[in-house]
């Protein structure tokens, strides 16, 4: 007999044919009460009320594609023996030729036969700058997707989305199956305002490819692949897709680098233009409208980039050569790098069209044009995660819904009566609420209060490609955008209460003050990754060493040694470690002309100093306090006051970490340059070697220098590793208005007393945790969960896939999707506002390090854990009060430790997740494990997509007999029958 789970909180409709009439008339109640601004009563029910009531939460039936199944009788299926790899589809060739993981790597320009001993770049050749001078060309700052309101009868573009055509490069090529869509008609594109097709709860497989054609003249077979590469299905639908019915939504194109046309810079919330009211940097004599500027030389005229981003090429540095539509793949296909802003309260679509070649093969010898987009990490349900195989492929689109809803929404202040719970909103704007009063709610002193637990706020996510076994090569690529979440505690707005309230949560970080919300005249995102380039000065990637790849270069926002204008005032900068396998660790410091400083520079003309800061975030979340970097503390506990004095900790890749530096304090002045210096050494890409002293590089004793120039086949980098140093210049300019943003010494943690200073009490708390260490009624409740292990290393893998994370006790397993390793139960389905109940599920996962000088950062999708223990101690203070989602196991660095120990929550989702390492070159040879949120009871196992170039079919999923029980350390609740 079939044994199901049905999640029959509000299992009203039995089918999926119900469901699909029931959202066919919740869209027509929305487009209904949308129609008349304010209309907030239809036929006698809410919109929300009758939109939720109409979802579907069950389990999908036996006739739909993606129906569960029972867990397989062989007790050893899991083992998987035989089965194609779930990517098998991404590689065919012309007539009927399958390929493997081997096709988009045939034209690299150094391929594994060719490889040097060389150890940075990884086994290459250094890049070359062209002459380039540092510091000569200005940084770009993020450019703004710009979403729009949701259009419920859209417009189709004429001629719908744009074939690839022939062109000359570097923005297109003379092929066809090797060419993208022209740039003019894809910007053209991109400003049609709607999305066509309308996006729909379910997969859209009716509407057709629109480039079946091309695919079908390159295969040299018939395809009829759909329209939406989302698998088909109940399963794979947009969870509560009526309750959190999108109200923002905007496009993009992945697609080969072009010039940038300007085609958003009507999205951009700054505009270029002054503000009626306010100040804002980036309008016409701010530091930021000219949007990039180069300041020349003899072969390249100094230019300026103002009030648009048009004209913008991709190359790292204007001495450099363009990058080819084949080497670089990004957002748009332009630079700058994009930003999501999104709030709170509103869901949002992400169309995410694919325009990359046809032919796997034209890549330049890495990446592969199948992609799948993960929002890092973002409570999301999971068919909008990015699951590794829910790819999809050139010419097709899929429809990312991000509700964007705090987590506990289901259990936590589910009559949204918090203050610090809501979105900030401007002056008479509305916004949907379903709380106990469902309806459209009025902005009131700058915000609108919404469900769910405060304390799960996020602020600085980014999201990128997560194609198995092609993560990193995707991401490497330029298939990696930043995200900034704003709430009414991170609202963007460092301008004071409005008069009278009172209970204005806003923290008023560095931000500005033109606008109500959103605000980032000194709110800087910076995304710091090493590149290397070939000869041709061409993206280089180096995709057979399973260890991890290095490049010689530090880029940050994709430019090489830039600068940047800042104010002499407060500022915010969110870091992004955006790197493959480079791990980094970031001083700021000051030049002095002269010998007044502490360290001496690389003559006798210049010294440095430190500068202090605090971090306010780490990952996405900010913590419950600033932790100050400015030598008064210990901050992990060594006894030493000045190793963590203006010198981040370890950032390893896809770390966030969130600081507040103020260019008007601690003797800087204008016309002072400050400089980001990364003291992190690695000689190879299985993790870091050490931290090079500040004065080491700071004097330049230690400087990696270029040997044997005089032959080119045989020049390779000496004495250090070359992504050790400077990498961005800030030049401080004069301020004269006032810096209203808070003053972060306010919210430290209590400080011991030192040798000649008192001790300190704790200050002001940001965001408080969920779960107190110390606390005994949460030691119960953890005392409670079950708990997991999982080691991360190299145990029982193959040649070709060597790396394998071992679950609870198990074998060492490579990544396949058909696998379940581990599987957590939802406490309870989707609750009412009148019918608050568990805060959800609680586990404890054990994140451990397999030895041998290996070091893995962790993520784990889908929720923010609370470190319990590192190395079976206190974690150190920055990490104390934070929520993390990265966890570096392993490794020199005495802050690491071999394991770690978290608390994680499951609320409102299911679905099918993944944790992986972020070194993605061992993510993808193949340290990365499936993992399931199931439905209340849910005894059933999801199965498995499968694409293709002819749509998406299903197989069987395995789970391993631990997956329900975990390790048995902790309570063993058994899902019933």
């Amino acid at each position: 007999m079939r044994r199901t789970g049905n999640g029959e909180a509000r299992a009203d409709l039995p089918d999926s044919s119900a469901n699909a009439v029931a959202s066919k008339r919740s869209r027509s109640l929305f487009r209904k009460a949308n129609a008349v601004p304010g209309t907030l009563l239809l036929l006698g029910l809410s919109v929300a009320a009758a939109a939720a009531s109409l979802d579907y939460f069950g389990v999908p039936p036996s006739y739909d594609p993606s129906h569960y199944n029972d867990p397989p009788s062989d007790p050893l299926a899991y083992l998987l023996t035989g089965v194609e790899e779930g990517n098998h589809g991404s590689f065919e060739e012309p007539e009927g030729t399958e390929g493997d993981r081997k096709t988009p790597l045939k034209e690299n320009v150094i391929p594994a036969s060719a490889q040097t001993s060389f150890k940075i770049p990884t086994n290459g050749r250094p890049s070359p700058l062209f002459g380039a001078k540092p510091f000569s060309q200005s940084m770009l700052l993020f450019e703004e997707f710009g979403p729009e309101p949701f259009e419920h009868n859209p417009e189709p573009y004429p001629g719908g989305f744009p074939l690839p055509e022939p062109g000359p490069a570097p923005e297109q090529d003379s092929i066809v199956s090797r060419s993208g869509p022209d740039g003019s008609k894809l910007d053209a594109f991109l400003s049609h305002p709607g999305l066509y097709p309308v996006p729909t709860e379910f997969a859209n497989d009716t509407d057709p490819n629109p480039w079946s054609a091309p695919v079908s003249a390159f295969l040299k077979r018939t395809v009829a692949s759909p329209a939406e590469g989302r698998p088909p299905g109940q399963g794979w639908a947009h969870q509560r897709y009526n309750e959190f019915f999108p109200q923002g939504e905007f496009k993009t194109v992945q697609a080969g680098a072009r010039v940038n046309n300007g085609p958003r810079d009507s999205y951009q919330l700054h505009g270029y233009k002054q503000p009626i009211s306010g100040y804002s940097e980036f309008g016409p004599g701010g530091l930021y409208y000219a949007t990039y500027s180069f300041e020349g030389d003899s072969k390249v005229p100094a230019f300026k980039v103002q009030g648009t981003t048009r004209g913008i090429g991709v190359r790292f540095h204007p001495d450099m050569p363009i990058q080819d539509h084949k080497s670089v793949w990004t957002f748009d296909g332009t630079m700058p790098p994009k930003l999501l802003m999104a709030r709170y309260g509103q869901p949002i679509v992400m169309r995410h069209y694919n325009a990359l070649p046809i032919d796997p093969a034209a890549n330049m010898g890495f990446g592969l044009h199948t992609i799948t987009t993960h929002e890092h990490n973002g409570h999301n349900p999971a068919e909008s995660d990015g699951f590794a195989n829910a790819f999809f492929f050139p010419g097709q689109y899929y429809d990312y819904r991000w509700p964007l809803q705090l987590a506990g929404y289901d259990s936590i202040n589910t009559d949204a009566s918090d203050d610090h719970a809501a979105f900030p909103c401007e002056p008479g704007e509305t916004l949907y609420v379903n709380d106990k009063n469902p309806g459209l709610k009025q902005c009131e002193n700058g915000r609108i209060k919404i469900r769910g637990d405060w304390r799960e706020t996020m602020s600085t996510h980014w999201y990128h490609d997560h194609m198995l076994d092609f993560t990193a090569q995707n991401v490497y690529k330029g298939n990696a955008a930043m995200m900034n979440y704003y709430s009414a505690i991170d609202r963007g707005y460092e301008g004071p209460p409005a008069p009278g309230d009172d209970k204005d949560p806003n923290l008023r970080l560095p931000s500005g003050t033109a606008r109500a919300w959103g605000n980032r005249d000194y709110d800087v995102n910076l995304l710091i990754a090493d590149k290397a380039w070939d000869r041709n000065g061409q993206l280089w990637f180096n995709p057979f060493n399973t260890d991890g790849f290095l490049g010689d270069q530090i880029l940050t926002n994709w430019t090489w040694k830039p600068y940047m204008d800042v104010r002499a005032r407060s500022y915010r900068f969110r870091i992004l470690n955006g790197s493959v396998s480079r791990y980094i660790k970031l001083a700021v410091v000051r030049e002095i002309q002269g010998k007044g400083g502490e360290f001496k520079g690389p003559n006798s003309k210049v010294t440095y100093d430190r500068v202090p800061f605090h971090m306010i975030a780490n990952d996405g979340n900010i913590m419950e306090h600033a932790v100050p970097f400015d030598g008064s503390m210990d901050l992990n506990g060594d006894g030493d006051l000045k190793d963590n004095f203006g010198i981040l900790p370890v950032q390893g890749i896809a770390e966030r970490y969130d600081i507040i530096i103020d260019f008007s304090k601690n003797g800087i002045k204008p016309g002072d340059k400050i400089y980001f210096v990364n003291l992190e050494e690695h000689d190879t890409g299985k993790g870091t070697k050490e931290a090079i002293p500040l004065d080491e590089v700071l004097s330049e004793d230690y400087k990696a220098v270029l040997k044997d120039t005089d032959k080119p086949d045989k020049t390779k980098w000496d004495k250090g590793d070359p992504g050790v140093g400077i990498f961005l210049q800030l030049r401080v300019q004069a301020y004269s208005g006032q810096d209203l943003a808070m003053n972060p010494a306010d919210y430290e943690p209590a400080k011991p007393a030192t040798k000649g200073k008192a001790a300190k009490p704790e200050g002001k708390v940001m965001i408080p945790l969920k779960l107190n260490r110390d606390n005994a009624a949460d030691k119960a409740r953890l005392a409670q969960a079950r708990h997991r292990t999982f080691i991360f290393g190299r145990s029982d893998g193959t040649d070709a896939q060597p790396w394998t994370i071992k679950t609870d006790g198990g074998l060492g397993f490579a990544m396949d999707p058909r696998r379940i390793s581990a599987a957590a139960q939802l406490a309870s389905g989707p609750t009412s506002a009148n019918d608050p109940t568990t805060p959800g599920t609680l586990e404890i996962w054990k994140i451990v390090n397999g030895g041998n000088g290996w070091e893995h950062p962790v993520h784990v999708h889908f929720e923010e854990g609370i470190i319990l223990t590192r190395g079976g101690k206190k974690p150190p203070v920055w990490e104390q009060g934070a929520r993390k989602d990265v966890y570096r196991v392993g490794g020199g660095d005495p802050d690491s430790g071999d394991n770690v120990e978290m608390a994680i929550n499951f609320r409102e989702f299911a679905g099918t997740y993944v944790e992986h390492c972020h070194n993605t070159q061992h993510e993808d040879n193949s340290m990365l494990l499936r993992w399931d949120i199931e439905h209340p009871g849910q005894f059933q196992l999801m199965p498995t997509p499968l694409p293709t170039w002819d749509g998406v079919t299903y197989a069987a999923s395995a789970a391993l007999p631990t997956y329900h029980s975990g390790d048995g350390k902790g309570p063993q609740v058994q899902a019933k029958n």
